[in-house]
């Protein structure tokens, strides 16, 4: 049976958290804020686990222009909506200086079961993600790109790391919601499925022996949608500036064209074991994109910036295609502004070198990014 022709369209699911303008600390939604963002945009908004959350997804979108303005309405319009309350939403995997004790998780019926099953792990969720999805609409097709994207994940983390800061401390990592997450099951980087239908049996028979009800409660990294013909790339931090967000797309939407071409030619990146490739990921929890990632052909500790280019290289042509050129050559603007885990340890240690003590510094790096939010739009 012939594959269906890919359409690589673009879909982004963003995660925020919600603040009070004032001092920002975290808030809960409102009800009403809630209803107001639902009135404003129907289903591309939703609440999360924790009730200090809040989730947008775009719709399908057929290029990153597209996801463009979707995503800044969708943005301009969360924030619209909290400022009548006094709120400000941060688009950041991890709040600088909250305690995640004190959160209480959404009342319905998905996250009461979520609360239930996974104990003490998922009240620390304190943590916000990116989701990029991209039309692939052949099964056997995304199970195979699946196996070969695994490779760049440990990239794109690195270049959208957020969350230095947890519980009012400097973790020492840039991407410490990744530690957090992964203390959930069925988190990390997928199992190596040589096929639709391997995956398809290893998932069923978790779901028909009742440990979970569907897809959904699979958390790899990147894996097959549950609900659309896409494959999803579940890795990377939320980051405050849009545009970087839109070079993670970009970045994304390149890389699996580029391996549909390649299999289109009957050839293949290779698949690496595991052990290397977590390996990377870990030096981009940690580093971020500052203390370099193996290059696992060479077997040589490469610095990212070299591997940047070297990506963005490889990927030019296709980018051209898919009309994200300017947002894939801007993964070199990420690298040059830094990270935003970079920018909050910056404005912190400004914040400090000025006078201000632990507290102080905290909030002026909430207020930066309150700020970053919008930029842009």
């Amino acid at each position: 049976m012939r594959e269906e022709n890919p359409d690589y369209t673009l879909g982004i699911e963003e995660e925020y958290l919600l603040v009070d303008i004032e001092t920002g600390a975290l808030t809960d939604v409102p009800d009403a804020l809630m209803r107001d963002c639902e009135n404003a945009l129907g289903d591309k908004v939703s609440p999360e686990f924790l009730a200090c959350q809040i989730e947008v997804g775009t719709g399908v979108c057929a290029n990153i222009a597209e996801a463009r303005t979707d995503l800044g309405d969708l943005r301009r319009a969360i924030a619209a909506c909290a400022a009548e309350y006094g709120l400000a939403p941060l688009a950041v995997s991890c709040h600088p200086f909250a305690d995640w004790h004190s959160r209480k998780h959404t009342e319905k019926d998905r996250y009461n079961d979520l609360a239930r099953d996974l104990g003490g792990v998922v009240r620390r969720m304190l943590i916000c993600g990116t989701h990029v999805h991209v039309g692939l609409p052949d099964d056997e097709l995304r199970i195979d790109i699946m196996r070969q994207i695994t490779y760049f994940l440990p990239h794109l983390l690195a270049l959208s790391t957020s969350s230095p800061f947890w519980g009012g401390q400097d973790t020492g990592l840039n991407s410490y919601r990744l530690s957090v997450f992964d203390n959930l099951p069925r988190t990390g980087l997928p199992p190596d499925f040589i096929s639709y239908g391997e995956y398809c049996r290893s998932v069923d028979t978790i779901i028909e022996a009742g440990l979970i009800e569907d897809t959904t409660k699979i958390w790899w990294d990147i894996r097959p949608s549950a609900r659309f013909p896409t494959l999803e790339a579940r890795i990377c931090d939320v980051m405050p500036i849009m545009e970087h967000t839109l070079t993670i797309a970009a970045l994304t939407q390149s890389i699996s064209r580029m391996l549909v071409e390649l299999r289109r030619r009957n050839q293949r990146w290779r698949i690496y074991d595991r052990f290397l490739i977590a390996e990377n990921r870990w030096r981009a929890q940690r580093y971020g994109p500052r203390e370099g990632l193996l290059d696992i052909g060479k077997g040589a500790l490469v610095p990212v910036p070299e591997l940047v280019a070297e990506l963005i290289a490889l990927l030019e042509a296709d980018a051209m295609v898919l009309g994200c050129l300017n947002e894939l050559r801007a993964a070199q603007d990420i690298l040059a502004l830094g990270t935003s885990a970079e920018r909050q340890r910056w404005v912190y240690q400004q914040a400090r070198d000025a006078g201000a003590d632990n507290d102080e510094a905290l909030r002026a790096v909430v207020a930066a990014l309150r700020a970053e939010f919008l930029e842009g739009l």
